[in-house]
């Protein structure tokens, strides 16, 4: 048996290849327009990691409805009023070789209250954030509605010259509520046992297959599983892999948690004991639900040593990198070229537990902004500096709702 190198190009069952097996994970970037449309911004950014040597590159998330977003500036893909626009970012973000996805979501219950809607999820559970609401329980005529929209936003992604989509399942959205007993109390055709409760991302799987076609990449963010009592199990995960498997996926990239129980945000501490790629382990015990389907794990690896172990051994296909990638945009090259043995992220924070995990994503972040601006990321600034930051620009409310990808 040939063993699998950082460098190796990846086949896919769609028929595309990755020209190897690090990729940058999503990120929300925070850079469409007050509209949600997408600038120039975006081309700058994904230009700078297009050549910065991750063979795939996904977006931050992209809604699907303008009505219900998570983030003020993330960029809605409704239709095709904004293809010029989309065509330069997808163009910008191909020129350097790596293949281009976007990231496609709804946020469901954890959408921001704008434009007056109220967010909707499978039921009406509200999550456990600061200022969260309870949301409006979709009718299944709403259901089917939000599934065609996944496929509408799709088929516009392929349009626009992007080279695939990623599905969001993790973290709390919309696919992940109605994964989620917690989230989806409902006893009808979408919900009341786990057969039932995967109906959803099932629906919008074959819904976008159908829209882009058998030789389009689609992928999706699942969750390991929720870390909350009464969640989405490990279990019920793999049997979700097992199911996606069976559909047609053509990636799954293994996460876990929700902002109420943030895993994938790693452990709170970091010490001399905690392992790289937190989720590896799930990946390993999981890859047999999907033969034949590419596993791809973000979340902790730091060193070269550790990606190669994970590709190498055949735990994951494909090493995804995020926060390092904000701070270090050209890292992925230098780790594939030997020159680089680790790349780190670091934390920060202001020594508050209730609010240092959002300051350390909002800081983050802020790196992905000056980049879209033409300048390099700021290693030095300081974390009280983002705190006023992100307190002037989002308010003390949301100090606490971790959001990212």
């Amino acid at each position: 048996m040939v063993t699998a190198t950082l460098a190796d190009a990846l086949p896919l069952p769609c028929g595309a290849t990755l020209p190897n097996r690090l990729a940058k994970a999503a990120m929300s970037e925070q850079l469409g327009d007050r509209a949600n449309r997408p600038t120039p911004a975006l081309e700058q950014l994904y230009g700078r990691w297009g050549r910065g040597g991750a063979g795939l590159v996904i977006s931050g998330n992209v809604m699907v409805d303008r009505r219900h977003v998570g983030e003020p500036r993330n960029v809605v893909i409704e239709d095709a009023r904004d293809l010029a626009a989309l065509r330069a970012w997808a163009a910008a973000g191909r020129a350097g070789g790596a293949a281009l996805w976007v990231q496609v979501n709804h946020p469901g219950r954890q959408a921001l209250r704008i434009a007056g809607a109220r967010p909707v999820g499978p039921s009406a559970v509200a999550p456990k954030l600061p200022g969260a609401v309870t949301p409006h329980a979709l009718r299944e005529d709403e259901i089917e509605e939000i599934v065609a929209r996944y496929a509408r936003t799709a088929a516009v992604v392929r349009e626009a010259g992007f080279d695939g989509v990623q599905l969001h399942g993790a973290h709390g959205y919309l696919i992940s509520q109605f994964l989620s007993p917690r989230a989806n109390q409902r006893e009808d055709a979408w919900g009341g046992d786990a057969a039932r409760r995967r109906r959803f991302p099932l629906e919008v799987l074959r819904a976008t297959r159908a829209a882009v076609g058998d030789d389009f990449p689609v992928g999706i963010k699942l969750n390991s599983a929720d870390f909350q009592r009464g969640g989405f199990t490990e279990e019920e995960s793999g049997d979700v892999v097992a199911a996606l498997a069976e559909a047609g996926i053509d990636l799954i990239e293994i996460s876990g948690g929700t902002y109420e129980a943030p895993a994938m945000m790693g452990p709170r501490e970091d010490t001399t004991s905690a392992r790289e790629a937190y989720f590896l382990d799930y990946a390993v015990r999981v890859r047999e639900r999907a033969p034949g389907v590419p596993l791809m794990v973000t979340g902790g690896f730091r060193s070269t040593a550790a990606m190669a172990d994970a590709i190498g051994s055949g735990a994951c296909d494909v090493v995804g990198l995020g926060r390092p990638l904000a701070l270090h945009p050209d890292a992925a090259a230098q780790l594939l070229d030997g020159s680089r043995a680790r790349v780190d992220a670091g934390r920060r924070g202001i020594g508050l537990r209730t609010v240092d995990s959002a300051i350390d994503l909002y800081w983050h972040t802020r790196q992905l902004q000056r980049i879209g601006r033409g300048r390099d990321p700021w290693p030095g600034e300081h974390a009280l500096h983002t705190f006023a930051a992100f307190l002037l620009a989002n308010g003390w409310g949301a100090a606490r709702r971790r959001r990212g990808g």
